[in-house]
């Protein structure tokens, strides 16, 4: 048990309240704070100790995790309006989980050790499945000691945790992570439904190509085609999981970051192009990313 280290968790939503509630189930004491008042009921109910706000949760804590949805959020809550880094002592340890740019977790690391402060970037990748389940992958950026101090947290909420490099490094990881998962969904999603249309049954055509050398983690973990997969928002009306909004913003920093590394990324482009299509209207940007295979499919009834 490590009851005697206290957490403060930051950002409640789709991934950072399962995350939370897996550090509860592990023994840590976590305050948390959200501004969404679903969310901290949620967490209240899930063990976490609830804060009035940030600063309020933020008091005492031997660690603080952030799971927030931008850099802007990021660096706001630091380095902002909010400030937290001028209250915070130098023992503490900030754990961001946010997927941001990779200079904007360089800036935030930065000013944490101006105050003497150990702060890691540590982005996440395995959705809303692994963060129920406690299995998410962490891609950390940082100094090798302050990745051993955070490893006992990341560990409460994951089965793997990288070191990518110094700070930064997570961020870099998770942007080449995401955009091949992107692309490989869009490819899946294609190839699906070149075989529906060819009379194939897409469970059957699913599981030759996933034993194939076409094989991937959307066939794996995550098949777009919907009634193939059970458990995946596929299955859901494409509800819930990983919002087409998010895609966009980190299929864009694939492309800050390619642009700034003189890089070629043209699938990465065309990844992006794609999803910028399919999130055409408010309501397609809060489905989930597979809702790609929506792009393919044929209206019923016509050939």
């Amino acid at each position: 048990m490590k009851s005697s280290n206290s957490i403060a968790f930051l950002g409640l939503g789709n991934m950072g309240g399962p995350m939370a509630a897996n550090l509860v189930r592990a023994g840590f004491n976590v305050q948390a704070f959200d501004p969404v008042e679903v969310a901290l009921e949620q967490a209240r109910k899930n063990g976490c100790a609830i804060a009035a706000s940030a600063r309020e949760a933020v008091q005492g804590a031997d660690v603080v995790v952030t799971m927030l949805p931008n850099g802007d959020a990021v660096k706001s809550l630091f380095l902002g309006v909010h400030g937290l880094l001028e209250q915070l002592p130098p023992e503490v340890l900030l754990i961001d989980c946010s997927t941001i740019a990779a200079n904007d977790a360089r800036q935030v690391i930065a000013a944490a050790g101006q105050k003497g402060i150990a702060a890691i970037d540590a982005p996440v990748s395995g959705g809303t499945a692994a963060a129920a389940a406690g299995t998410l992958s962490f891609m950390c950026g940082g100094d090798a000691e302050a990745i051993a101090r955070a490893r006992p947290v990341l560990e409460a909420m994951g089965a793997n945790i990288f070191h990518a490099g110094p700070a930064g490094a997570g961020q870099v990881a998770k942007t080449c992570n995401n955009m091949l998962l992107a692309i490989q969904m869009i490819g899946t999603a294609e190839a699906l439904q070149l075989g529906v249309d060819n009379g194939l049954d897409p469970a059957v055509l699913s599981e030759i190509m996933r034993s194939s050398s076409g094989g991937n983690w959307t066939l794996e973990k995550y098949n777009p085609y919907p009634g193939v997969m059970e458990g995946v928002p596929a299955s859901n009306g494409y509800l819930g999981g990983f919002a087409v909004a998010l895609m966009l913003k980190d299929l864009g920093l694939a492309m800050d970051t390619a642009a700034g590394s003189a890089s070629s990324t043209p699938l990465g482009a065309l990844a992006r192009n794609l999803y910028q299509l399919h999130g055409g209207t408010e309501a397609a940007k809060r489905l989930d990313f597979s809702s790609i295979q929506k792009m393919f499919s044929r209206p019923v009834g016509k050939e």
